[in-house]
């Protein structure tokens, strides 16, 4: 049986460039577009990549921008994502609340959806649910928290509005947002409280860290690695996550060419293998393998020369490709998962 693997995008504007001023049309540019001045390295340039290898993605949409900018923005994320074949599901970053009106769960504010008591996360929960819907998504079946930042509360919560999946159990965030009891060692895919959980991958950084298999964080050695791994365990599914601004430098001016080459290296390894297939939740998720009695495969072991090589190229390509004048305009983001994880 071959291991499946999930390619996921979490797609999702800036709310810095919201606090700065920047219309709507910018963010889009900038953060799901991907446009510089050297081309386009957003979602477009994901999917072309994607679709010449015969690979299709899941995008997971955070719709609480249409709350600040209004339903059409959300529109012109989800039609080219549709239309090219690829998966919508959702996504949530709570920390937009601070910044629209009318408040839908009142005084209550978090940076993530973990954050907030049960009937709150079931509010918004439904309330992102139906504006991705409203924006012409198929009904979603899986969700991912932004941040990761999900508690058992959020599995309990997504069971209760009819959500199948979820994607929050991130073991290499659990001191960072993820408070979700799940068991660690558990690759999944495992039923919690109502739900599939499906974990982020990952390898192991040394015998006691784990770090996931995000583009930017991981080298193109340990993807293939992991991957490997994975067929040889018979693990069920590999999780691989990317972001719709990753292939762009921090602040946003040109790609960083590194990272690019990963994504295209990864693509390259998963179409290639002949015991690996992307998947995503289209169908109902009908591709993805049952639930096992047992999903604790062990992750890749770490070592050490990957480790290295890997921190030398991070190097390489922050000098290279880092725009490194200071910024007096950063602000709060909701874009944590690719500054924590990796010094690129």
């Amino acid at each position: 049986m071959a291991t499946r693997v999930l390619i996921t995008v979490d797609t999702e504007l800036s709310l810095a460039q919201h606090q700065q001023g920047v219309s709507a049309a910018e963010n889009l540019q900038s953060s799901i577009f991907g446009i510089c001045d050297d081309g386009a390295y957003g979602i477009g340039y994901q999917m072309d990549r994607l679709d010449a290898h015969g690979l299709k993605a899941v995008f997971f949409v955070d719709p609480m921008p249409a709350l600040a900018y209004g339903n059409s923005v959300l529109q012109q994320i989800v039609k080219p994502i549709l239309s090219r074949g690829h998966d919508v599901q959702l996504h949530i970053h709570t920390e937009w609340l601070d910044f629209i009106a009318p408040q839908p769960v009142g005084d209550l504010r978090g940076r993530n959806i973990g954050d907030f008591p049960y009937q709150a996360q079931v509010t918004l929960l439904s309330l992102a649910r139906k504006l991705l819907t409203d924006a012409g998504a198929p009904e979603p079946v899986a969700f991912r928290a932004g941040n990761y930042g999900a508690n058992d509360d959020t599995v309990r919560a997504l069971a209760q509005i009819g959500m199948h999946y979820d994607s929050s159990f991130n073991p290499a965030y659990l001191s960072e947002g993820c408070n979700i009891n799940f068991p660690e060692e558990n690759t999944g895919p495992a039923e919690y409280k109502g739900i599939i959980m499906l974990p982020v991958g990952g390898i192991y950084e040394s015998d006691y860290s784990i770090r996931h298999a995000q583009i930017c964080a991981i080298s193109s050695q340990e993807m293939a690695a992991a991957l490997a791994h994975a067929v040889t365990k018979k693990m069920p599914v590999f999780n691989i996550v990317t972001h719709s601004f990753e292939l762009l430098n921090r602040k946003r001016t040109r790609p960083n060419k590194m990272i690019v080459r990963r994504f295209e290296k990864m693509c390259e390894l998963i179409s290639a293998h002949e015991k690996v297939t992307a998947v995503t939740f289209q169908n109902s998720g009908q591709d993805l393998p049952p639930v096992a009695d047992r999903g604790d495969a062990p992750r890749l072991a770490p070592n050490a020369v990957r480790a290295l090589l890997r921190r030398l190229q991070q190097i390489f390509g922050h000098l290279a490709y880092e725009d490194l004048t200071p910024d007096l305009r950063q602000s709060r983001d909701q874009e944590p998962d690719t500054r924590r994880t990796a010094s690129r």
